[in-house]
């Protein structure tokens, strides 16, 4: 059998930051899956928070200079990388200054989550795609971490379905009780229409005026994880009523074992 890859897309990974649980599960889980054969590829937002120097980042000056598309506007992305510290997997950090300069996540000072985070996320979810792209690197498995990578299920499913790139990609998606829709406008639907798409194809996104950025994903995911061990009672109410791989919450002892058995699943089965 060739090697496969396995690409993670995730808001947050240990050393870099140190948002959640997630940064620590996304820590771990590349460098067992890579252990195992698998090639590995990380990308993740160049919050202002990451400290470049100390972490050795430096610009990828091949794979920048795109522009990316949020409500009508260009933005640059600009592409870092650095190697995750005692491992060859390297991490990609898609960068702008307008959305990821400021020294904090996703909040400001005072605790208000910022008016912006609904075009940071669309920013980095299409960009995460572009990205890919440019890598021409095909993926066997896109790993899903974190609210901000709610959309890359939806736009690998719909914009880029005829991409050739992943055709033969399983997207699994993880679930997590960090979520920050409850902030979200009503513009959500208008700003996350990228390229031909409109509000209405967003409906999975939402529910009787709400937006639930995760029940959107799980619906376009081939496979889904509880990723967290509490989870929201209706988010998981939902992922029972899949008729879908799932995979239920792991503890740290058998998380890695039981993650790389999931991925290898879906590849049978493909």
């Amino acid at each position: 059998m060739s090697k496969k890859n396995a690409l993670f897309v995730t808001q947050e990974m240990s050393p870099f930051t140190a948002i959640s649980e997630i940064s620590e599960i996304v820590n771990k889980l590349p460098l067992h899956v890579h252990e195992k054969g698998m090639e590995i590829r990380v990308l993740m937002p160049r919050f202002g928070t990451i400290n470049e120097r100390r972490h050795r980042l430096h610009e990828v000056v091949r794979l920048s200079g795109m522009n990316i598309i949020v409500d009508d506007d260009d933005f640059p992305l600009i592409i870092k990388v650095a190697s995750l510290p005692g491992a060859r997997i390297q991490v990609y950090f898609l960068d702008n200054e307008e959305f990821f300069k400021r020294k904090s996540f996703f909040e400001d000072a005072d605790g208000n989550a910022y008016e912006d985070n609904i075009d940071r996320m669309v920013f980095f979810c299409k960009g995460v795609i572009e990205t890919v792209k440019k890598f021409g690197w095909p993926p066997n498995i896109i790993h899903c971490h974190g609210w901000m990578t709610s959309l890359v299920p939806f736009y690998l499913k719909t914009v880029y379905e005829n991409e050739p790139l992943f055709n033969d990609a399983k997207i699994i998606y993880s679930a997590y009780n960090n979520s920050l829709e409850n902030t979200f406008s009503d513009k959500f639907a208008d700003k996350a229409s990228i390229n031909n798409l409109t509000p209405e194809d967003l409906k999975a996104y939402q529910n009787k005026g709400k937006i639930h950025l995760q029940e959107g994903a799980i619906k376009y995911a081939d496979a889904v994880i509880t990723g967290s061990s509490d989870l929201d009672k209706d988010l998981a109410k939902e992922i029972s009523k899949l008729k879908k791989p799932t995979l239920g919450y792991q503890e740290d002892e058998s998380m890695l074992s039981a993650y790389f058995d999931f991925y290898n699943q879906l590849l049978e089965e493909s």
